[in-house]
Protein backbone atom coordinates (compact mmCIF):
# COMPACT_ATOMS: atom_id res chain seq x y z
CA UNK A 1 0.00 0.00 0.00
CA UNK A 2 1.05 3.54 -0.51
CA UNK A 3 1.07 6.67 1.34
CA UNK A 4 -2.42 7.38 0.68
CA UNK A 5 -3.72 4.22 0.59
CA UNK A 6 -3.72 2.85 -2.51
CA UNK A 7 -2.58 0.20 -4.88
CA UNK A 8 0.89 0.43 -6.84
CA UNK A 9 -1.52 0.28 -10.01
CA UNK A 10 -3.95 2.33 -9.08
CA UNK A 11 -5.30 5.76 -10.15
CA UNK A 12 -6.06 8.45 -7.47
CA UNK A 13 -9.67 9.57 -7.43
CA UNK A 14 -10.93 11.25 -10.88
CA UNK A 15 -13.74 13.12 -11.78
CA UNK A 16 -14.38 15.20 -15.30
CA UNK A 17 -16.59 17.85 -15.08
CA UNK A 18 -17.34 19.04 -18.21
CA UNK A 19 -19.28 22.80 -19.44
CA UNK A 20 -18.03 24.57 -16.71
CA UNK A 21 -17.34 27.66 -19.00
CA UNK A 22 -19.94 29.08 -20.04
CA UNK A 23 -17.94 30.69 -22.82
CA UNK A 24 -15.40 28.63 -24.49
CA UNK A 25 -17.42 26.01 -27.36
CA UNK A 26 -15.91 22.91 -25.03
CA UNK A 27 -14.76 23.07 -21.20
CA UNK A 28 -13.80 20.64 -18.86
CA UNK A 29 -12.40 20.96 -15.28
CA UNK A 30 -10.39 17.83 -14.50
CA UNK A 31 -9.44 16.21 -10.94
CA UNK A 32 -6.67 13.53 -10.66
CA UNK A 33 -6.59 13.89 -6.88
CA UNK A 34 -6.01 17.14 -5.57
CA UNK A 35 -4.62 18.11 -8.72
CA UNK A 36 -7.49 20.24 -10.56
CA UNK A 37 -6.79 21.54 -14.26
CA UNK A 38 -9.19 23.89 -16.02
CA UNK A 39 -9.39 22.74 -19.66
CA UNK A 40 -11.34 25.05 -22.44
CA UNK A 41 -11.36 24.72 -25.76
CA UNK A 42 -11.22 28.10 -28.61
CA UNK A 43 -12.32 27.86 -31.85
CA UNK A 44 -10.89 30.04 -34.55
CA UNK A 45 -12.29 29.63 -38.07
CA UNK A 46 -9.51 29.92 -39.83
CA UNK A 47 -5.77 28.12 -39.79
CA UNK A 48 -2.52 29.45 -39.29
CA UNK A 49 -0.97 31.34 -41.75
CA UNK A 50 1.34 28.77 -42.74
CA UNK A 51 -1.94 26.19 -43.44
CA UNK A 52 -3.64 28.29 -45.54
CA UNK A 53 -4.37 26.39 -48.59
CA UNK A 54 -3.81 23.48 -47.51
CA UNK A 55 -6.90 22.06 -46.43
CA UNK A 56 -5.72 21.00 -43.19
CA UNK A 57 -6.58 22.10 -39.71
CA UNK A 58 -4.88 22.85 -36.46
CA UNK A 59 -4.72 21.87 -32.85
CA UNK A 60 -2.43 23.61 -30.39
CA UNK A 61 -2.62 24.28 -26.72
CA UNK A 62 -1.31 26.00 -23.89
CA UNK A 63 -0.77 25.70 -20.37
CA UNK A 64 -0.25 27.68 -17.26
CA UNK A 65 -0.07 27.26 -13.20
CA UNK A 66 -1.88 29.87 -11.35
CA UNK A 67 -0.03 31.51 -8.99
CA UNK A 68 -1.09 29.40 -5.97
CA UNK A 69 -1.64 26.36 -7.56
CA UNK A 70 1.57 25.19 -5.62
CA UNK A 71 2.86 25.52 -1.86
CA UNK A 72 4.38 28.88 -2.70
CA UNK A 73 3.18 31.59 -5.32
CA UNK A 74 4.72 31.30 -8.90
CA UNK A 75 4.79 34.41 -10.00
CA UNK A 76 2.94 35.27 -13.52
CA UNK A 77 5.05 36.12 -15.69
CA UNK A 78 7.88 33.15 -14.61
CA UNK A 79 5.10 30.98 -14.41
CA UNK A 80 4.27 31.87 -18.39
CA UNK A 81 7.56 32.24 -19.65
CA UNK A 82 9.70 29.10 -17.94
CA UNK A 83 10.99 26.46 -20.28
CA UNK A 84 9.15 23.59 -18.26
CA UNK A 85 5.59 25.75 -19.06
CA UNK A 86 6.37 25.70 -22.72
CA UNK A 87 7.31 22.07 -23.03
CA UNK A 88 4.48 21.02 -21.64
CA UNK A 89 2.21 23.22 -24.13
CA UNK A 90 4.03 21.36 -26.94
CA UNK A 91 3.26 17.88 -25.20
CA UNK A 92 -0.32 18.82 -25.27
CA UNK A 93 -0.74 19.97 -28.66
CA UNK A 94 1.10 17.03 -30.03
CA UNK A 95 -1.07 14.40 -27.82
CA UNK A 96 -4.42 15.90 -28.80
CA UNK A 97 -3.28 16.51 -32.58
CA UNK A 98 -2.86 12.42 -32.83
CA UNK A 99 -6.81 12.77 -31.75
CA UNK A 100 -8.28 14.61 -34.73
CA UNK A 101 -7.91 13.93 -38.78
CA UNK A 102 -7.04 17.36 -39.75
CA UNK A 103 -7.54 17.34 -43.03
CA UNK A 104 -11.03 16.63 -41.90
CA UNK A 105 -11.14 19.16 -39.59
CA UNK A 106 -10.52 21.79 -42.47
CA UNK A 107 -8.30 25.17 -42.30
CA UNK A 108 -9.79 25.85 -38.54
CA UNK A 109 -8.04 25.74 -35.41
CA UNK A 110 -8.93 24.29 -32.14
CA UNK A 111 -6.50 26.09 -29.36
CA UNK A 112 -6.71 24.05 -25.84
CA UNK A 113 -6.16 26.30 -22.89
CA UNK A 114 -4.77 24.09 -19.79
CA UNK A 115 -4.89 25.92 -16.68
CA UNK A 116 -3.37 24.77 -13.40
CA UNK A 117 -5.86 25.43 -10.35
CA UNK A 118 -4.28 22.78 -7.58
CA UNK A 119 -0.91 20.91 -8.31
CA UNK A 120 -0.24 17.65 -6.71
CA UNK A 121 1.34 15.93 -9.20
CA UNK A 122 0.28 14.84 -12.81
CA UNK A 123 -0.27 18.52 -14.05
CA UNK A 124 0.66 17.58 -17.59
CA UNK A 125 -1.33 14.34 -17.78
CA UNK A 126 -4.00 15.36 -16.47
CA UNK A 127 -3.91 18.67 -18.86
CA UNK A 128 -3.65 15.92 -21.77
CA UNK A 129 -6.60 13.74 -20.17
CA UNK A 130 -9.41 16.81 -19.67
CA UNK A 131 -7.56 18.60 -22.96
CA UNK A 132 -9.48 15.60 -25.03
CA UNK A 133 -12.73 16.01 -23.46
CA UNK A 134 -12.69 19.97 -23.74
CA UNK A 135 -11.58 19.43 -27.30
CA UNK A 136 -14.25 16.84 -28.32
CA UNK A 137 -16.78 18.68 -26.84
CA UNK A 138 -16.00 21.84 -28.96
CA UNK A 139 -15.55 19.35 -32.03
CA UNK A 140 -19.34 18.07 -31.40
CA UNK A 141 -20.16 21.67 -30.69
CA UNK A 142 -18.90 23.04 -34.63
CA UNK A 143 -20.52 20.01 -35.92
CA UNK A 144 -24.04 20.12 -34.38
CA UNK A 145 -23.99 23.80 -35.81
CA UNK A 146 -22.42 22.86 -39.15
CA UNK A 147 -19.44 24.78 -38.72
CA UNK A 148 -17.35 21.70 -39.61
CA UNK A 149 -19.00 19.61 -41.47
CA UNK A 150 -18.25 16.14 -39.54
CA UNK A 151 -16.61 15.30 -36.46
CA UNK A 152 -12.82 14.62 -37.14
CA UNK A 153 -11.98 12.66 -34.23
CA UNK A 154 -10.16 9.34 -34.74
CA UNK A 155 -8.28 8.59 -31.29
CA UNK A 156 -9.44 8.72 -27.82
CA UNK A 157 -5.82 10.36 -25.80
CA UNK A 158 -5.41 9.93 -22.72
CA UNK A 159 -2.06 10.58 -20.52
CA UNK A 160 -0.74 8.66 -17.20
CA UNK A 161 2.22 8.84 -15.16
CA UNK A 162 4.17 5.67 -13.86
CA UNK A 163 7.11 5.77 -11.37
CA UNK A 164 9.47 2.98 -10.57
CA UNK A 165 10.92 3.25 -6.55
CA UNK A 166 12.96 0.14 -5.64
CA UNK A 167 11.87 -2.43 -8.09
CA UNK A 168 8.19 -1.43 -7.27
CA UNK A 169 5.77 0.23 -10.04
CA UNK A 170 3.60 2.96 -8.90
CA UNK A 171 0.76 4.06 -10.98
CA UNK A 172 -0.18 7.84 -11.25
CA UNK A 173 2.39 9.52 -9.18
CA UNK A 174 1.38 12.88 -6.76
CA UNK A 175 3.82 15.52 -5.78
CA UNK A 176 5.23 13.38 -2.51
CA UNK A 177 5.74 10.22 -4.84
CA UNK A 178 6.90 12.15 -7.91
CA UNK A 179 9.75 14.37 -5.51
CA UNK A 180 11.34 11.17 -3.92
CA UNK A 181 10.81 8.37 -6.87
CA UNK A 182 13.87 7.20 -8.76
CA UNK A 183 12.21 6.81 -12.22
CA UNK A 184 9.78 9.03 -13.80
CA UNK A 185 7.84 8.24 -16.62
CA UNK A 186 4.91 10.34 -18.67
CA UNK A 187 2.76 7.91 -21.08
CA UNK A 188 0.64 9.43 -24.01
CA UNK A 189 -2.04 6.75 -25.19
CA UNK A 190 -4.53 6.12 -27.99
CA UNK A 191 -7.50 3.89 -27.08
CA UNK A 192 -5.86 2.05 -29.83
CA UNK A 193 -3.35 0.43 -27.53
CA UNK A 194 -1.04 3.04 -29.03
CA UNK A 195 1.74 5.93 -27.82
CA UNK A 196 1.70 9.25 -28.91
CA UNK A 197 4.53 9.95 -26.44
CA UNK A 198 6.40 8.56 -23.78
CA UNK A 199 8.97 10.48 -21.45
CA UNK A 200 11.05 9.32 -18.96
CA UNK A 201 14.39 9.45 -16.89
CA UNK A 202 16.19 7.07 -14.31
CA UNK A 203 17.38 10.01 -12.30
CA UNK A 204 19.20 7.32 -9.82
CA UNK A 205 19.61 3.86 -11.08
CA UNK A 206 19.06 2.71 -14.68
CA UNK A 207 15.83 0.59 -15.41
CA UNK A 208 16.07 -2.51 -17.31
CA UNK A 209 14.39 -3.58 -20.67
CA UNK A 210 11.95 -5.94 -18.51
CA UNK A 211 11.14 -3.04 -16.15
CA UNK A 212 10.31 -0.97 -18.99
CA UNK A 213 7.87 -3.10 -20.63
CA UNK A 214 6.01 -3.58 -17.40
CA UNK A 215 5.48 0.25 -17.08
CA UNK A 216 4.14 0.41 -20.10
CA UNK A 217 1.74 -2.68 -19.40
CA UNK A 218 0.63 -0.46 -16.31
CA UNK A 219 0.05 2.79 -18.26
CA UNK A 220 -1.89 0.79 -21.09
CA UNK A 221 -4.47 -0.18 -17.73
CA UNK A 222 -4.42 2.98 -16.01
CA UNK A 223 -5.22 5.14 -19.54
CA UNK A 224 -7.94 2.74 -20.25
CA UNK A 225 -9.49 3.47 -17.04
CA UNK A 226 -9.03 6.91 -17.87
CA UNK A 227 -10.67 6.74 -21.74
CA UNK A 228 -13.81 4.74 -19.23
CA UNK A 229 -13.64 8.54 -17.64
CA UNK A 230 -13.60 10.78 -20.35
CA UNK A 231 -16.79 8.62 -22.28
CA UNK A 232 -18.63 8.75 -19.07
CA UNK A 233 -18.96 12.38 -19.74
CA UNK A 234 -18.83 12.79 -23.46
CA UNK A 235 -21.87 10.00 -23.80
CA UNK A 236 -22.56 9.17 -27.06
CA UNK A 237 -20.01 11.37 -29.10
CA UNK A 238 -17.34 9.10 -29.86
CA UNK A 239 -17.15 5.42 -28.79
CA UNK A 240 -13.67 3.86 -27.50
CA UNK A 241 -11.96 1.07 -29.86
CA UNK A 242 -13.40 -2.15 -29.51
CA UNK A 243 -17.06 -0.91 -27.38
Amino acid sequence: MRADGRLFDQLRQVKITPHVSEYAEGSALIEFGNTKVLCTATYEAKAPQWLMGTGSGWVTAEYGMLPRSTHSRIKRDKAANSGRTQEIARLIGRSLRAAVDLKQLGEKQIIVDCDVLNADGGTRTAAVTGGFVALALALKKLADVSEIKSLPLINYVAAISVGLHKGEIFLDLNYEEDSVIGTDMNFVMTDKSQFVEVQGTAEQTPFTREQLLKMMEVADKGCRELFVHQAAVMGEIYKIAGK
